[in-house]
């Protein structure tokens, strides 16, 4: 494959071969189905989209697919494509998946997940975790975002870095880094934002549109999770829970929950923060934020989750107050584990 000079200037050497594999297995399909991981964020949501684009360059026919649809806060991205939530209103039979931003089939859901077992699936992601079987596989979890590597793939099959393809990588770049404000945010992922920007991305538009629509609910809502923060070990770690009757009593969704921990984070001497959030009676979802060396996946794994090293997630089905004392004990050990003397 001809490689362009954008995409020797713009794609890290070390990524190179492996965004070219990529490409050529997308080149020799048809018949795609792109999917996520369910409840999908703005990275898994700018991939699936971004695949949706460069499907279409290549001209095959292809349909998108999330279980459970996309939050409100999201809607603003153009679809190169209806979303389907069901594999019966899908307009012909798939011949391959494409899945991003989700290393194991269960995390698809829906009707799509038995079906990933009797199809190639071409995985795309940046999450370390129990890989799905694949007939080709990119798990890059040096990458900000699986969006990142989305965009590779794309310079890979010479997709022009415009216009609605942009600005799906740009929300995953956006979402993933925190604003840029996470350790994640390396010269590569501000060199390939650069590329977007001076290709005409709003940046400064799409930053509105995530930042300034906040309904009353989500600023009820957080009013009432962060007057009830508990913290340990001498204020480096801190937490907040969100609970069902919690979302209720706001007239809040789930997803306004998305930023708790983020700005847990911003307590001075905080290291780890966390949110648990009741998605049923007794089970809650872990979601953890660090800074630099200070390891939460560690943290997440003990509770069955994984994610990178600044942030990760688990899930607990306990009562409230065993959980809240479960990830408080776990974040503690973690932290004295990595203040310990070496020998």
């Amino acid at each position: 494959m001809l490689q362009s000079k954008t995409f020797l200037e713009y794609v890290p050497e070390r990524w190179r071969e492996d965004a070219l594999r990529m490409a050529d297995a997308l080149r020799g399909g048809d018949r795609f189905i792109v999917s996520g991981h369910v409840n999908p964020d703005g990275d898994a949501l700018g991939a699936v989209a971004a695949l949706g684009h460069i499907l279409r360059f290549l001209g095959k026919e292809y349909v998108l697919y999330s279980a459970t649809g996309i939050y409100d806060y999201l809607e603003f991205l153009p679809l190169p494509g209806i979303l389907r939530n069901s594999v019966g209103t899908l307009p012909f039979r798939p011949s391959a998946a494409v899945v991003v931003d989700c290393s194991e089939a269960g995390r698809v859901g829906g009707d799509l997940e038995p079906m990933l077992a009797s199809l190639p699936v071409f995985n795309i992601d940046h999450h370390l975790g129990e890989p799905m079987p694949a007939a080709a596989r990119w798990i890059e979890p040096g990458a900000a975002a699986t969006a990142q590597l989305a965009a590779y793939v794309g310079l890979a099959l010479g997709v022009p870095p415009t216009g609605d393809f942009a600005q799906a990588i740009m929300l995953g770049l956006v979402t993933d880094t925190g604003g840029f404000l996470h350790g994640n945010t390396s010269a590569d992922v501000l060199k390939l934002t650069a590329l977007l920007v001076e290709n005409g991305c709003d940046l400064h538009g799409l930053r509105e549109r995530l930042e300034s629509s906040w309904s009353m609910g989500r600023l009820r809502l957080w009013v009432r999770s962060l007057g009830g923060i508990r913290c340990a070990r001498d204020g480096s770690i801190a937490l907040c829970t969100v609970t069902l009757e919690d979302l209720q009593r706001c007239g809040a969704r789930r997803e306004d929950c998305e930023g708790i921990a983020d700005q847990l984070r911003r307590l001075r001497g905080v290291r780890m923060a966390a949110l648990l959030r009741e998605d049923a009676p007794g089970t809650f979802k872990l979601s953890m934020r660090s800074a630099g060396t200070t390891d939460v996946r560690a943290v997440a794994a003990r509770f069955g989750g994984g994610g990178h090293r600044n942030a990760a997630g688990g899930l607990l089905t306990m009562g409230r107050e065993d959980a809240e004392d479960a990830v408080l004990a776990a974040a503690t050990e973690q932290l004295n584990r990595e203040d310990a003397p070496a020998d």
